[in-house]
């Protein structure tokens, strides 16, 4: 998640590169979760996604010269709490759904988050909706029926379905996240999420298990591994830039996504999907330019 902001409008190589790699990351952790998916329970998934993750996330919360469990006690718990169990339900979801869906497509549709996050802002900020902000939605909307692309068979229902609750649960987080104290340290609550979401998913392991191979284990430890450190190599370019600068760049991962599912499962996408892509994404950046020169820069 973001840090500080720069007011900058030059964005450093260093931070471009850095949120590349991220993006690099998190498509490698979509595509093994997807392989995963397919043999093992979205739950259990999610549960070594935290447990491994938890090396890095706790790597990430040393940087501070301030000891780390002063950090997790100013804490504002239950805001922290319900941001921790939005965005574990968004990604035990997008789990969940994509053995059923193209990843490229799985993937575009969960980043139409930030249309819902114009939806719901009014209703549970009470921020105003702008005439521009509604316009983007309608087109993200747009977008997500060409990916999705309903049809009478009830089968095609269930990815898509879960993906974009997967994508509602993750605009919640990103609501939460306003209501944070800007006094809570943002590495600490990466960790914090990351405690929480092994706790729970550690839970849910009584209701559906399947004992994996060593070779599936070393597999999720890896998502693990990959999903901290993307968050790290994230949390490292949002210090130097603005979020807003470096949105384009995030959706690199949709083309990685679309190479691994060729090389992977033989994916394609079709030229309606690649419009629905296409129109999210477009979308989505225009929603944080707009906001940018509204708002200016945050600190």
């Amino acid at each position: 998640m973001p840090l500080s902001i720069a007011q900058s409008n030059t964005v450093p190589l260093r931070s471009v590169t850095q949120i590349l790699a991220a993006m690099l990351c998190f498509a490698l952790v979509d595509a093994l979760a997807k392989s995963l998916s397919l043999r093992y329970p979205a739950n259990e998934v999610t549960f070594f996604r935290m447990i491994f993750g938890l090396f890095p996330a706790f790597a990430m919360s040393l940087q501070s010269s301030k000891p780390l469990m002063q950090r997790l006690m100013n804490l504002d718990i239950k805001a922290q709490t319900l941001r921790a169990i939005t965005l574990l339900c968004a990604l035990g979801l997008f789990f969940a759904g994509l053995p059923y869906v193209p990843l490229s497509e799985a993937v575009a549709i969960v980043y139409s988050e930030t249309i819902f996050v114009i939806v719901l802002a009014p209703l549970l900020l009470k921020e105003t909706l702008r005439r521009r902000d509604a316009g983007a939605a309608a087109i993200g909307f747009m977008g997500v029926l060409l990916v999705v692309r309903p049809t009478s068979d009830q089968t095609s229902w269930l990815g898509p379905v879960l993906l974009i609750l997967s994508a509602i649960f993750g605009a919640l987080s990103i609501l939460q996240i306003k209501r944070l104290r800007a006094s809570d340290d943002s590495s600490v609550t990466v960790l914090y999420f990351t405690m929480i979401g092994a706790i729970v998913s550690g839970f849910s392991l009584m209701f559906a298990w399947k004992t994996p191979t060593l070779d599936s284990l070393a597999i999720l430890a890896l998502v693990g591994v990959l999903a901290g450190t993307g968050q790290l190599l994230m949390t490292m370019a949002f210090r130097r830039a603005d979020a807003s600068a470096l949105a384009p760049y995030n959706y690199t991962s949709i083309v990685w996504a679309a190479i691994f599912g060729y090389v992977a499962w033989g994916e394609t996408v079709g030229a309606v999907s690649l419009a629905g892509i296409l129109l999210i994404v477009g979308s989505s950046i225009m929603v944080a330019i707009r906001r940018k020169q509204a708002d200016g820069p945050i600190v």
